[in-house]
């Protein structure tokens, strides 16, 4: 076998060091003239090797501050029991983000942007209803103490939330989210589906969330039931990949 060529080479033994933790987070790699010095390469093998790095999401380039291997945050794991009481009413507020975060109110914001729209067939169909039926559709960005870690695209049927309180926007964010708002319009949800699947960020999603490249997101479509009728869909809740698990128990 012919050997491996020498950026792979470069980029195996500095992806072992990050992983062994020889190279912990936050810790700036050597310079581009010491790796060439160390492995006899010219500058270019160099920033090929790096750039692998790079787009695997293991290392990020500071303007001026060189090279670093990526602080990543300890994974939260996403339950789907998270939904259950978070609409009850409760001392301190909190919605399925809060409780996901484990921070209170006051390190929650909300950015959101609320627009009136028409169901396209694919939303029809996920709402059992015809294309063309008229919705309210809201994008929101979910931070935790100051740092952007999900987006969320949601629709709601206008005839169930025109000109009620469910449709101002200055009134978000709302303590227990969209689980409480239905319930305040009648109709408390039963169910809830989710589909997930996974692909590569879009450049406002890496731009919003602030993910480096190399790292994929979950995609979630979620649909909230009251009895036979859907009263929510979210397509998509958007979360960098490598900062969640999902974790999902069935009762047999």
């Amino acid at each position: 076998m012919p050997d491996r060529p020498a950026y792979l080479r470069i980029a195996d033994r500095l992806r072992e060091g990050i992983r062994d933790g020889t190279l912990a987070p936050g810790t700036r790699l050597p310079t581009m003239a010491e790796l060439c010095a160390a492995h006899g390469v010219s500058e270019i093998v160099v920033r090929q090797a790096v750039a692998l790095l790079r787009g695997e999401g293991l290392v990020e380039t500071r303007r001026g501050g060189g090279t670093v291997v990526r602080v990543v945050p300890p994974a939260r794991r996403v339950a789907m029991d998270r939904y259950r009481g978070v609409a009850e009413a409760r001392a301190a507020p909190e919605t399925t983000f809060t409780r996901d975060q484990r921070i209170t109110w006051q390190e929650y914001r909300l950015d959101r942007e609320f627009t009136r729209v028409r169901a396209d067939a694919d939303l029809g169909a996920l709402f059992e209803r015809p294309a063309g039926t008229e919705l309210l559709r809201r994008r929101f960005v979910f931070y935790a103490r100051g740092e952007p870690q999900q987006i969320s695209v949601t629709f709601l049927p206008w005839d169930l939330v025109g000109e009620t309180p469910v449709a101002d926007p200055a009134r978000e964010p709302w303590p227990g989210g969209t689980l409480a708002q239905l319930a305040y319009l009648g109709h408390p949800p039963t169910r809830v589906e989710e589909s997930v699947r996974s692909r590569m960020p879009t450049p406002e999603e890496m731009e919003t969330l602030r993910i480096p490249g190399g790292v994929p997101v979950f995609a979630i479509t979620r649909r909230l039931l009251s009895g036979r009728g859907v009263m929510e869909v979210c397509r998509d809740i958007v979360l960098p990949a490598d900062r969640v698990i999902l974790d999902y128990s069935i009762d047999l």
